[in-house]
């Protein structure tokens, strides 16, 4: 027989000291195998016995850990539904972790709805019971303060319902929620409105953190898509009379869309009101946050009946078997007969999962029993502390907020995991209030924005688009149309309000705006013009009625931007007449599509001018800078041409003063294409290749130019330049009230040498006698005036100079008003179906009218300056430059050792010169041109003297110092003169051969 023991240690689970031995018997039989032997049922009953003593005593001495955490809710919220789901998280953890060695002890606390209470459940919790860990409150108010003390005392604060971004994370580290913060839900609202074509909303907010903290976020997201026009401020505990003031508000102005960001019960109180006062029927839009759509569950049938047709948002829940089984037990717990199968209030099972990662980050904080959970002051308590001075600083609160921000599960309401301090929302959904209940008409996530089903994972940036991709929606009053955002008739049938458009008075130019004189500043009928035909126009093809009136600004002739000032101070609706459009009046209001010519310019007298009569015309047709470089460049071609050929060719050598004139003979040459010499070296052919095209562009643009002075009658205007004005003092003039005024001063013009005028005659006086008659050198003016005046002035007068780019005539609206895309789009409508010229034409006549064939009219320069042929001499400066530079690096790369012989002393350089201008003797040029001259000679003398002829040539030839074939001839002939030509110097060398 043989004994084995097993033994049975202590563990995590069963602490003590002695050990349980269990002694099993084997036996072996006659093969030699092993087999236990059995135990006697007594020594197997002590054993048991034993195991049982020392689990229970294990038990006994491993006590669990408590940790305190205090919940803050109000008795005067629906608080039963989130207590109960607190509860059953803690009950349901506990039973998934049966060996979880910590225990979370709940104290419960009333805020009664109030931030004091709030405050003071805090301070009791924190206090009092030493929490370790708070839970609540559950508005943005309370859990402000709540915040602040956490973050004294190091207890972590979780929030699943206070949702304000003003309460952030980032400025209360020991504040965690867990809930997604306001600001996320502005991008799913921007798009719904964006998505819809709405380019205006006004909304309706509670007044209190919560409330306006959308506001912000919303703008930012909705940018320049859309604007909000209108904002209405509700108190928390409103009654129904402000609620009706605040209604009958909205319904004044021409918005339809509102957005409504408040508490449920709130929310629920404005659109029964608003039901009672016609505003749910068609025609208006409502949009409401998750402060509504979160809490659908909550409302009464008759709330849910006041809301037909509005669109809300939720957090998108997946319900899996979990949530179910939650839900099921919930209900049990709560007893809420009216509940659905699926339970659908995201708040409910946010507090499930903010109660869930309590327990979880307690068991990971808490492992073992702190010495000393809360860090008590030194100093003895007194009889004047206050409750604040009694909270101390929690030992574990830092590793339990650690805990808590690294804790990610998959709870009941999504994925659990928190971001910054804060848990996102992975999905939106976008629902309509239809019947009993809502449907779910589209979803809307950070990377695929609005789409009809959920794609987590679709292609794209999360922003609104500008297409519906939302389900059917039945909107209030029943309809399935989309409302518009924008109508003018609704105001103005209910409060009789008719629009009052300001129109300038002026004293010139009146076929743009004319006031009749005596009129009526309420009779529309004495205002006409191009500007309030082309506006009438525009208002008869709206989609909408608009009730207007002129009301004529006598004061507009000093200034425009004082007209332009009544609409941004809500003296007048909108502005019609001829303003130009600026960056400084964009500031305050805002402005139509243009819908004349843009820019500004200078108009100028003109007077008539003969050219012939002028005996220095040939020099006009170029300016003096182009006649500057076209000599330069002649220069500096024929430089080019003799530095290449000069040690190469015989043509291009001879006495220094004959090498200048031939450079200069050369180049200039080439301006009737007569030179004659020949070019031996390819590097000068290339240069003269494109000199010639150059020179050819050049002398035909001259021909034309002056052909056109000599033939035709030319109109010089008196001043082609606006530096010219400045640098004689001349005076000039502006329309009285245009925007120009400032622009010439920056231009560097004084103000007293600038005069005001208002009509057309003005200008045509003014000019006509000049600066130095009491009149001025130049108007400047917009071009549409520019062209009116030319059309009646049609000789005598000019537009010159550059054109300065504007944004022409626009109609002027406050900022913000849906109506400028409505009327912009009516503009560019009329512009397409040639509605607009035919106004032109009734107010402007044809364009050209009388002027069509006159001569007057802008003005062009009529010589050619440097700039016009800029490219032609960059062309043939560079490839003239480049060959220079290839023959200068041929000619030292192959007389190097030449070079090198050279002396070192300050007389290289001319040494190097000297060298330079030797010829080239064994250059195919000169080898010619020698055997040429012997052949001459021997035809000459006869062959007696050929041999002797040869020598002596060859020895002439090769004379050093001479720089011609004609100095070599006659280097050892002295009796022939250097004046002789080169057959008398043959002649004479031949003869001197013969002696």
């Amino acid at each position: 027989m043989e004994d084995l023991s097993l033994a049975h240690a202590s563990s995590r689970g069963f602490i003590g000291t002695c050990d349980t031995v269990l002694h099993v018997r084997y036996s072996t039989d006659t093969m030699g195998s092993r087999r236990p032997v059995r135990v006697s049922s007594y020594s197997l009953l002590v054993s048991l016995i034993l195991l049982l003593f020392a689990d229970t005593d294990a038990r006994t001495m491993a006590p669990l850990v408590r940790v305190r955490v205090g919940v803050i809710l109000s008795s005067r919220a629906s608080s039963g539904m989130e207590r109960a789901a607190i509860e059953l998280a803690f009950e349901d953890y506990y039973a998934a972790h049966p060996r979880s060695t910590t225990r979370v002890e709940l104290h419960f606390r009333d805020s009664t709805g109030d931030v004091l209470g709030a405050a003071s459940a805090a301070v009791d919790l924190m206090a009092n019971a030493q929490v370790q860990a708070l839970i609540g409150p559950q508005t943005s108010a309370e859990a402000e303060f709540v915040a602040h003390l956490g973050n004294r005392a190091h207890v972590p604060v979780l929030s699943y319902s206070a949702t304000s971004p003003s309460l952030s994370p980032l400025h209360s580290p020991f504040f965690v929620r867990t809930a997604a913060a306001d600001s996320f839900q502005a991008s799913p609202v921007a798009a719904v409105i964006v998505a819809f074509g709405w380019r205006v909303a006004a909304v309706v907010h509670e007044d209190s953190p919560y409330g306006v903290g959308i506001l912000a976020p919303l703008a930012d997201a909705l940018g320049g898509a859309a604007a909000i026009t209108e904002r209405a401020a509700l108190p928390s505990n409103a009654a129904d009379d402000a609620l009706d003031a605040a209604l009958w508000r909205l319904m004044a102005m021409p918005t339809r869309v509102f957005v409504v960001h408040a508490t449920y019960r709130l929310a629920a109180r404005l659109f029964r009101r608003a039901r009672e006062a016609g505003m749910m029927s068609e025609g208006y839009a409502w949009l409401a946050t998750d402060g509504v759509g979160g809490f659908l569950d909550r409302l009464r049938a008759e709330d849910v009946d006041a809301m037909q047709g509005v669109v809300t948002l939720r957090p998108h829940i997946e319900f899996t078997k979990g949530a179910r089984d939650m839900s099921a037990r919930f209900r049990a717990r709560f007893r809420r007969d009216n509940l659905d199968d699926q339970l659908c209030d995201p708040t409910v099972l946010r507090a499930y999962d903010t109660a869930w990662v309590i327990a979880a980050a307690a068991e990971s904080a808490f492992q073992s029993p702190p010495r000393n959970r809360m860090a008590r002051p030194t100093q003895e308590p007194t009889a004047t502390k206050t409750g604040l001075d009694r909270i101390s600083v929690s030992a574990r609160g830092a590793a339990f907020l650690r805990a808590v921000l690294h804790t990610t599960f998959d709870g009941m309401a999504g994925r659990f995991k928190l971001v910054e301090g804060q848990l996102p929302v992975a999905a939106y959904e976008v629902v309509n209030i239809i019947g009993t209940g809502a449907r779910t008409v589209g979803f809307w996530t950070p990377l695929s924005g609005i789409s009809p089903e959920l794609h987590y994972s679709r292609g794209g940036d999360g922003k609104a688009k500008t297409q519906v991709e939302l389900k059917h929606i039945i909107w209030p009053g029943g309809t399935v149309s989309t409302p518009r955002d924008w109508t003018a008739a609704a105001g103005q049938q209910r409060n009789g309000r008719v629009l009052r458009v300001a129109v300038p008075v002026k004293h010139g130019f009146k076929q743009f705006v004319t006031v009749a004189e005596g009129g009526s500043s309420t009779a529309s009928a004495n205002v006409t013009g191009y500007c309030i035909d082309l506006f009438d126009e525009v208002m008869r093809n709206l989609a909408y009625p608009v009730s207007y009136r002129y009301v004529p600004f006598h004061s507009s002739t000093y200034s425009y931007d004082k007209l332009v000032e009544l609409v941004w101070e809500k003296k007048a609706d909108m502005v019609v007449g001829d303003v130009t459009i600026t960056a400084g009046r964009m500031e305050h209001v805002d402005f139509t599509m243009p819908f004349t010519e843009s820019g500004w310019s200078m108009l100028v007298a003109v007077h008539k001018e003969t050219s012939a009569s002028s005996m220095w015309i040939f020099l006009r047709p170029l300016t003096a800078s182009l006649w500057i470089a076209s000599l330069v460049f002649f220069c500096f071609t024929g430089f080019v041409v003799w530095a290449i050929e000069h040690r190469i060719n015989p043509e291009f050598r001879g006495t220094p003063f004959q090498q200048f004139g031939l450079t200069f003979y050369f180049a200039f040459s080439t301006v009737v294409f007569s030179h004659k010499e020949r070019l031996e070296s390819n590097l000068s052919r290339l240069v003269v290749t494109i000199w010639v095209f150059v020179v050819l562009i050049l002398t035909s643009s001259y021909t034309a130019s002056l052909t056109s002075m000599l033939t035709v009658e030319q109109l010089q205007p008196t001043v082609t330049d606006v530096r010219d004005l400045q640098s004689h003092g001349h005076y000039i003039g502006y329309q009285e009230g245009s925007f120009i005024e400032p622009l010439l001063k920056k231009m560097g013009f004084h103000e007293r040498r600038m005069k005001k005028y208002s009509s057309e005659e003005q200008y045509a006086d003014a000019l006509s006698k000049g600066s130095a008659n009491g009149g001025v050198a130049a108007v400047f003016d917009e071009i549409p005036y520019l062209k009116l005046f030319l059309s009646r002035y049609c000789d005598g007068y000019a537009m010159v100079g550059p054109v300065y780019k504007t944004d022409g005539f626009g109609f002027v609206f406050p900022r913000g008003s849906p109506m400028v895309a409505d009327v912009s789009r009516e503009i560019l409508i009329l512009a397409e179906k040639e509605k607009t010229g035919q106004i032109d034409k009734a107010w402007f006549g044809e364009p050209g009218g009388a002027c069509r064939t006159s001569s007057g009219g802008v003005v062009p320069p009529s010589n050619l300056g440097f700039h016009s042929f800029g490219g032609l001499f960059l062309i043939t400066g560079v490839v003239s430059s480049l060959m220079l530079l290839l023959y200068f690096a041929t000619f030292v790369y192959r007389e190097i050792d030449e070079l090198r012989q050279a002396p070192a002393t300050g007389s290289r350089l001319r040494a190097w010169f000297r060298h330079y201008n030797k010829k080239e003797c064994n250059y195919p040029t000169f080898t010619t041109w020698t055997d040429t001259a012997t052949n001459f000679a021997t035809d000459a003398l006869g062959p007696t003297t050929t041999t002797s002829f040869s020598v002596r040539m060859a020895s002439v030839l090769n004379t050093a110092g001479s720089s011609s074939p004609e100095e070599v001839l006659t280097t050892p002939a002295s009796e022939i003169t250097t004046e002789a030509t080169f057959e008398q110097r043959v002649e004479g060398a031949a003869a001197h051969s013969v002696v």
